[in-house]
């Protein structure tokens, strides 16, 4: 911004020059250029054809000088002429001298950089070399001044007697390599300040490469380390899997056998039973001869059961009277057992109430 408020000021000088046509029309425009308060970049204005043609009258020379000194030089330059140069205004001193410090504060903005102090400041700037409060605010001022005019930022520091430098506005021209300052403060310090930056900027990309290797290996471990977790997980799971397949395998095949078990004691049950019908065992005592071969974990309910099929099945295969009443008795036996009002003489006439009884009794079996 400020480089651009720079150019437009310029530009009403660079349009009269193009009329200057004398040396002495150009000397009055250098001295009007150099005089203006926002004027601080003058490389155009040096290199129009005009003011190139006028270096050449000896008339003219020396303010060809002193815009050169306003272009890239200090007041230090300036002095060292002594002389040989026009005179200066207070608007030219004014801005010689800010520019001055727009160059003692560029040059202080590389490494190591420190503050300016008020005796430096007032030696290179030629102010009184007292320490007393005028001088430090003739000093004051004309940092304030170079503040508002948007050369740089500073602080002011009267304290410590410093003036801290926070930035600086490129205003500065850059001054040709025939001159005697081009290699302190020229392309010379340029091209320096360039191989710096290119070092810093090396050092910058081999640090971003290492901390890119770090974090490529660390990205590599932890998906290795991820892998090797999910193959460790798929085979845990597999190996659930195939445990828990083969187990409901083992548990059916034993209730299997258990069932195969309890059918045979049934079997066993019913074989032995018919086989006690057939020896005509006595009522009264077949029902202990049941609990001997069916064990006590059958219970009373299957006893009940397995004789009303047993009797049947007596029944059945008696080839006479005698059968049938084996089976009757046995029936008579059992509804005894459970408290039924039956015969109890056995002998078949017990009369219609006792055989309804019976019956009833058979059917609640």
């Amino acid at each position: 911004m400020e480089q651009t408020k720079a150019l437009n000021s310029l530009e009403p000088f660079l349009a009269l020059a193009k009329s200057a046509t004398s040396p002495a029309a150009c000397a009055d425009l250098i001295s009007r250029a150099t005089s203006a308060p926002n004027t601080f970049v003058f490389a155009e204005l040096l290199d129009t054809p005009q003011i190139q043609a006028a270096a050449q009258d000896p008339t003219f020379s020396p303010h060809l000088q002193l815009l050169q000194i306003f272009s890239y030089g200090t007041l230090s330059d300036y002095l060292s002429h002594g002389t040989a140069l026009p005179d200066l205004n207070d608007a030219q001193k004014l801005k010689l001298r800010q520019l001055s410090l727009l160059t003692l504060a560029k040059d202080n903005q590389t490494p190591p950089k420190s503050n300016l102090s008020y005796p430096l400041l007032r030696s290179a700037l030629r102010l009184s070399s007292d320490d007393d409060d005028d001088d430090n605010r003739e000093l004051e001022d004309l940092v304030i001044s170079a503040i508002y005019a948007g050369l740089l930022g500073a602080t002011l520091d009267p304290a410590n007697g410093v003036v801290q430098v926070n930035s600086v506005a490129p205003l500065r021209d850059v001054p040709p390599l025939t001159s005697s300052a081009a290699a302190a403060s020229g392309l010379g310090g340029l091209l320096s300040s360039l191989q710096s930056w290119a070092g810093r900027c090396e050092s910058t990309l081999l640090s971003l490469e290492t901390q890119m290797s770090q974090l490529r290996a660390a990205a590599d471990r932890r998906a290795s380390e991820s892998a090797a977790w999910s193959a460790h997980m798929e085979q845990m799971l597999e190996n659930e899997r195939t445990s828990a397949e083969k187990k409901p395998t083992a548990d059916s095949s034993h209730l299997s056998d258990r069932q195969g078990n309890s059918r045979l004691d049934i079997k066993s049950l019913l074989t032995s039973g018919n086989e006690g019908l057939s020896a005509g065992f006595a009522p009264g005592n077949y029902g202990n001869y049941l609990q001997g071969q069916q064990g006590s974990g059958l219970g009373q309910r299957f006893n009940k059961r397995g004789i009303k099929q047993l009797g049947n099945a007596g029944s059945s295969s008696s080839a006479g009277g005698g059968g049938g009443s084996r089976g009757d008795n046995l029936f008579g036996d059992i509804d005894n057992e459970d408290g039924m009002d039956v015969d109890s003489d056995n002998d078949g006439g017990g009369g219609t109430e006792g055989n309804g009884k019976k019956r009833a009794s058979r059917r609640k079996l």
